[in-house]
């Protein structure tokens, strides 16, 4: 078995993809878990991202000279977030997946806090568990938005955000997470269908929509963030499922809203904390927190 650093090629880049597909795969049919592909080209534009921006965090196994493991994780001003773990199925078992996050884990020494979003897998709580990760069980909202649940008075404006916003956005990811997000709202910016950006003297905060879901919310106060939320959805296209990922107890501001509006909640994986309380109001982003 060799371990390697993920070099930034799209041969790198399709060799995790591939593990990945692979790895969640096994797990479609587990109780309260979809399947779903995102755009092959937002997959590899991440890894690609991650490699380039934490090339020491990011480590690919190969087995005979094939793929068979990788992982990708991050630092932005300490704070380390695990993004992927990821092994195939027939080289499950053998302490693989220990081994690459004990060589991520390397990358986030130092840093005093850490995040992740953990699927269903058993074998996964088990061993981000034994890592030190307070595990926080998560929901998922989805379904189609019934538009009569939408009243909202409108009383915080809520406006198209672009890159000129950088400032509020990191504001208020480090006064939630105790970090901004930094390069991150490069990539956010350049593959999401848009950034809406609510900023008044009740506060502050910002949210990223793909289509019908919401990639990325962090507000100063549940009030700003229900008001960003509500506007999201609202501007899902008719006929297009909506999807809101990782709410946490302390999200139950997003759950009221999500009822209103007839999504429907279902338990799924995990957000995994360590040297931290769950940021709230916070919706994370499933693969850059």
């Amino acid at each position: 078995m060799i371990l390697r650093l993920v070099q930034d090629t799209a041969a790198d880049a399709e060799a995790v993809q591939h593990i990945a597909r692979a790895s969640f795969a096994s797990l479609a049919d587990s109780p309260g878990t979809a399947a779903r592909e995102r755009p092959p080209v937002q997959r590899l534009a991440r890894i690609r991202h991650l490699v380039r921006t934490d090339p020491q965090g990011c480590w690919l196994a190969e087995r005979d000279g094939e793929p068979v493991g990788a992982v990708l994780s991050l630092r932005r001003e300490g704070l380390w977030i695990l993004a992927l773990l990821v092994v195939r199925p027939e080289a499950q078992g053998h302490g693989l997946g220990r081994l690459l996050l004990e060589r991520a884990t390397v990358y986030g020494r130092g840093c005093l806090r850490g995040m992740l979003c953990a699927s269903p897998s058993p074998a996964a709580a088990r061993r981000y568990r034994l890592a030190g990760f307070t595990l926080h069980p998560a929901m998922t909202l989805s379904g189609r938005v019934d538009r009569a649940g939408l009243i909202d008075p409108g009383d915080i404006p809520v406006h198209p955000g672009n890159a000129t916003h950088r400032h509020l956005l990191d504001s208020v990811d480090r006064r939630l997470r105790g970090a901004a997000h930094g390069p991150d709202h490069e990539l956010l910016l350049a593959h999401c269908e848009e950034l809406l950006i609510a900023d008044a003297l009740a506060g502050s905060g910002y949210c990223y929509r793909d289509g019908g879901e919401v990639k990325l919310l962090a507000a100063t106060s549940k009030r700003i963030a229900a008001r960003l939320l509500r506007e999201a959805l609202a501007r899902v296209p008719d006929g297009v499922e909506a999807r809101v990922e990782y709410l946490t107890a302390e999200q139950e501001w997003a759950l009221d809203v999500g009822l209103e509006v007839g999504l429907t909640p279902r338990t799924r994986g995990y957000l995994g904390l360590r040297g931290m309380r769950p940021p709230a109001p916070y919706l994370p982003n499933g693969a850059l927190l």
